[in-house]
């Protein structure tokens, strides 16, 4: 079908492995076919095959048409060049922490790099030079001047992250959208021994690097390092990277999902912050009101007439605001889809300040919030399940069982492919429940898809656990 090359060498008795690989890269450019690979990155598992696979099959640059988004022009699209003559473009899609120190990956979409050029990175908003220029032979590296459009460079001490693009000062182009999508789940860790927290600290200060989507930070209530993620799998597979990378043994706790809180109706406040401590005090009083905004999503209008509050501590408020969002008072989430108007206030001349506005803003939202109707949301994800028809009932009941809708059912004769809603808390430890179900035979695939209001019963249950957990931690 793609090469009657092939075809002949194929009746003729003897067709070559060279033949049968320009055959399928000629079928998978022209997207007519998908060659498929069995393995298991968690478990190192077929990972050779499939890089092989990705140099015989897939395309370089100059054989497909690669885009960029515009950040100067609302990110419209921009056809990249395959040409070395071209301003600059490239993504940094690698990180690798060496001896000499971070080693950043770099494929050159549109024209070249060479050493000593200046490059800007878009997403960090700064300007590089580039110094030590080399190409990667495995493990052994060539130092070279310059590399030219669709080569694979690796640059020397770029304090960057993966998912960087590099382009000519002239040109504000990235190739992927800035857009990075919340953590879904997050779990704690701890490391077995003192070895291994020095081994952990300098694997996660690279994975975040690595990946956006991957975050880590420390509770500052229970001292505990937290790593999060997109999903169950995605974190098994970073704790399996530290063993094997940084022989580093950790020990994981159970997964947290990431709850957020929200408001339902509109609540007035007004709020006055005073405080008298012999000198110059704290004062401050802020009026207006929240609302309920779009998902996800927080707004600060100001709505200051008569110079009721001084222009310089209008954006206190809104500092005020976001720090009292950060965590809710139903089971301590961060708090979504609210705008906060203010309308009115008063200042005092000696004992108004920043950090006056700020905490009037966080007591004025706290009255509100109460008032406006708290609820909490989840994280749902969009579960799409690929298995035989014969297992199709099981697959519908697992999902129904989950608190899932089912948004799609399409079948062939062997084959059905079920696209369901389903909350992220209810999906852990799916895949052995469906290995069960389909005797290993089915698969799914998982991502995020939005937030939505917990049922009742289940609010109540996230409440009570809340208040316990706190209780205990003032003990």
């Amino acid at each position: 079908m793609f090469s009657d090359e092939l075809a002949e060498a194929y009746l003729d008795g003897n067709p070559t492995k060279e033949l049968l690989i320009k055959a399928i890269r000629k079928g998978t450019i022209q997207e007519k076919l998908v060659p498929v690979f069995v393995g298991s990155a968690y478990r190192n598992k077929g990972v050779q095959p499939l890089l092989d696979g990705v140099i015989n099959f897939l395309p370089d640059p100059s054989e497909r048409q690669n885009k960029a988004l515009d950040l100067s022009n609302a990110e419209a699209e921009v056809e990249l060049q395959a040409n070395d003559q071209e301003k600059t473009v490239a993504l940094a899609f690698k990180l690798e922490e060496g001896q000499y120190g971070q080693l950043t990956y770099v494929r050159i979409y549109q024209g070249m790099i060479r050493k000593g050029d200046e490059l800007y990175n878009t997403r960090a908003r700064k300007r590089f030079r580039v110094g030590r220029l080399v190409r990667m032979h495995s493990s052994s590296m060539e130092d070279i001047q310059e590399g030219n459009c669709g080569d694979i460079v690796a640059l020397f001490g770029i304090e960057c992250a993966s998912g960087d693009t590099f382009c000519h000062p002239d040109l504000n182009y990235t190739m992927t959208s800035m857009y990075v999508p919340e953590p879904v789940i997050s779990l704690a860790i701890t490391p077995k021994d003192n070895k291994s927290s020095d081994q952990m600290s300098k694997a996660l200060n690279r994975f975040t690097k690595e990946d956006p989507t991957f975050r880590t930070y420390v509770d500052p209530e229970s001292n505990q390092t937290i790593i999060q993620g997109m999903g169950e799998l995605h974190l098994e597979v970073y704790i399996e990277r530290m063993k094997r990378e940084y022989k580093c043994e950790v020990t994981p706790g159970m997964p947290q999902v990431a709850y957020r809180e929200t408001i339902t109706q509109r609540a007035d406040f007004n709020y006055t912050h005073k405080k008298q401590t012999g000198g110059s005090g704290q004062y401050g009083r802020i009026a207006g009101y929240i609302e309920p905004f779009k998902e996800g999503s927080y707004e600060f209008v100001d709505l200051i007439k008569g110079g009721a509050i001084p222009n310089e501590f209008i954006p206190s408020c809104d500092k005020g605001f976001r720090a009292a969002m950060e965590k809710g008072a139903l089971i301590g989430f961060p708090i979504t889809g609210v705008r906060c108007v203010i309308n009115d206030g008063q200042s005092h001349p000696v004992d108004s300040s920043d950090i006056a506005f700020q905490f009037a803003a966080i007591g004025a939202f706290r009255e509100a919030y109460d008032k406006a109707k708290p609820a909490i949301l989840e994280p749902i994800m969009k579960v799409v399940v690929e298995t035989p028809n014969e297992f199709q009932g099981n697959v519908f009941a697992s999902l129904n069982q989950r608190r899932g809708i089912i948004m799609a059912n399409t079948e062939n004769s062997i084959f059905s492919r079920i696209e369901a809603e389903v909350p992220l808390s209810e999906m852990f430890g799916y895949s052995t429940v469906l290995r069960s179900l389909t005797q290993g035979k089915a698969e799914f695939s998982m991502e995020f898809e939005k937030y939505a209001r917990v049922p009742a019963a289940l609010s109540e249950q996230l409440r009570k656990d809340y208040l316990e957990k706190h209780k205990k931690g003032h003990k």
